[in-house]
């Protein structure tokens, strides 16, 4: 069976999802619409089209949305109303409100709506998230996150907490295995934009695993690491490199009796794992596809990607209340 499927957007993200797309067993890449076209010159004009409706009347099966997002609910909707299994780009929306929107249209219509969390398809975070749950850490104590680098220049519409912080509050729930009970946060404008340019959170989860999250576009060192502590040791995942790596606590007691009263851990083994890397893109892409052909295949839901969005407007609501946000359970 091979699906007829579009692309909305060509910019740094559309011009890789095109690229996956167009070498995707079972998928025809039948057209792409961006008004701006292609500044690269790299795609075939054949597949270019200026509008979102010359795209729809091209019949296709699927499509992946990778627009600016605040165009997000506007393409979305008109391509639910065509009867189009859609992928969204994170942060699915401008908002909840818009971003709660679009899941229940989607799901109202039958249609399978995913979004573009790529981190849950980074294999050093499936690792992780695997070996947590088969019980490696023991009892899981903490996940931290750190993503900076320097500012993109593809960012107009958004600040950091939701174009970079969606990726860590959604992977930290994916990996957690809970949402998140309440939320603390401080942002700061340091580039002369409109929108937070840096963010630190704070969180603890309804499982009572607490969280802190450091993601800014200020550093030119760019960076992007999760950490999950436990009873056992820590993981620590390096996204950029899909590398995973486990320190463990020593299984024998420290020579002295005085450092583990201090400690309460000892330096045990380290270990650097050889794990399969695929690209998370094409996993992603490919899950995306196995949904729509037989319903078996791994995505980020439209209502995870809206619980997304509200974690990081409580974030953004702390920052500027100076207080602590509780989330509702709903």
């Amino acid at each position: 069976m091979e699906l007829r499927a579009g692309l909305v957007g060509l910019g740094m993200m559309g011009k890789n999802h095109a690229r996956v797309m167009g070498s995707t067993e079972s998928i025809e890449l039948v057209g792409i619409s961006d008004p701006l076209g292609d500044p690269t010159g790299t795609i075939n004009d054949e597949l270019i089209f200026s509008s979102l409706e010359e795209l729809i009347d091209q019949d296709i099966d699927l499509a992946v949305v990778a627009c600016p997002t605040i165009e997000h609910e506007q393409v979305a909707m008109k391509l639910c109303e065509a009867g189009i299994h859609t992928l969204v780009e994170k942060p699915l929306a401008i908002d909840t409100e818009a971003a709660l929107r679009i899941a229940n249209a989607f799901k109202k219509a039958n249609l399978v709506g995913a979004v573009g969390h790529i981190e849950r398809f980074n294999p050093a975070i499936r690792s992780m998230r695997q070996r947590i749950a088969d019980g490696e850490l023991g009892e899981l104590y903490q996940i931290s996150t750190r993503r900076i680098g320097p500012f993109p220049n593809r960012i107009r519409d958004v600040g950091v907490v939701k174009d970079l912080a969606t990726h860590d509050l959604d992977l930290t729930v994916w990996v957690g295995g809970s949402q998140f009970k309440q939320i603390s946060a401080h942002t700061a404008h340091k580039a002369g934009r409109s929108h937070e340019d840096l963010v630190a959170i704070t969180g603890i989860l309804e499982n009572d695993v607490v969280t802190n999250h450091l993601v800014n576009w200020l550093s030119p060192l760019k960076e992007r690491f999760t950490i999950a502590t436990g009873e056992k040791g820590s993981f620590i995942a390096d996204t950029l490199l899909a590398d995973l790596t486990l320190h463990r606590n020593a299984d024998a007691p420290p020579p002295w009796e005085g450092i583990s009263q201090f400690t309460g851990v000892a330096e045990g083994d380290m270990i650097r794992f050889a794990i399969p890397k695929p690209e998370p893109l094409r996993t992603e892409f490919e899950g995306f596809r196995d949904k729509v052909i037989h319903g078996l295949g791994e995505i980020v839901t439209m209502h995870e990607g809206v619980q997304a969005v509200k974690h990081a407007e409580a974030a953004l609501q702390s920052a500027i209340s100076a207080s602590t946000i509780t989330m509702d359970s709903a």
